[in-house]
């Protein structure tokens, strides 16, 4: 999970609003909804950071507040967000993201700033993604399911190629490594605002950003 920067909505949503009655059910544009998603998003699900493309076959349109209970959310761009499949159609353990949460709310938004994200979340070189939030913690895990074994060693993958490439670095300079090495690192894996993250490679910027601040 990271924190998402949302763009200008799609003009067709903001045109569908206007018009009565409006409704998430009868909006047709659904594609310029999830091309904008996708967009904010650098081409990563909103909770997993497993690759999303721009259609209906290979995305969800999440809605932070669910429908059921936030009508009035439907709508709104700030409550919608780009998911992955989550594993649709396999047990009720094998599923995660939108798909495991169904009508269940979470208590942070990736895409409200207000929620500070990326502050809420920790990785243990394990995988395992947490919260010092408890109630966060148990919805990391209850609600989107993101401890599910196969999430969990995507990310022990990027931990343990991050910690094997400090040691490189480290053998490499015959020293501490400078934290203008660990700052080219980050923005290398950070790239360009319009262009596509790595699945995953928001753990790696997180664990650099965890050494720089160590580095203090």
């Amino acid at each position: 999970m990271r924190a998402i920067t949302k763009g200008q909505e799609p003009r067709s949503l903001v045109e569908h609003r206007a018009n009565t009655p409006s409704y998430y059910s009868n909006y047709e544009d659904k594609d310029d909804l999830r091309a904008a998603l996708v967009r904010d998003q650098r081409g990563l699900c909103c909770y997993c950071m497993t690759r999303v493309e721009a259609t209906a076959t290979a995305m969800k349109i999440e809605h932070w507040r669910c429908q059921s209970r936030n009508a009035d959310l439907a709508l709104a761009y700030s409550n919608l967000l780009a998911a992955c499949l989550g594993g649709h159609g396999q047990p009720e353990d094998k599923q995660h993201c939108d798909t495991h949460k169904g009508e269940m709310d979470l208590k942070f938004n990736p895409g409200e700033p207000a929620h500070r994200i990326e502050q809420r979340i920790h990785f243990d070189i394990d995988g395992t993604i947490a919260s010092r939030d408890e109630e966060f913690d148990a919805q990391l895990n209850d609600v989107l399911n993101l401890n599910l074994p196969l999430l969990k060693n995507r990310r022990a993958n990027v931990l343990t190629g991050m910690l094997q490439w400090w040691k490189s670095e480290k053998a490499r300079l015959r020293g501490p490594v400078p934290d203008e090495r660990l700052a080219r690192e980050r923005a290398r894996r950070v790239g360009a605002g319009t262009e596509h993250l790595t699945p995953f490679d928001p753990v790696a910027v997180w664990w650099l950003d965890q050494r720089l601040a160590r580095n203090a």
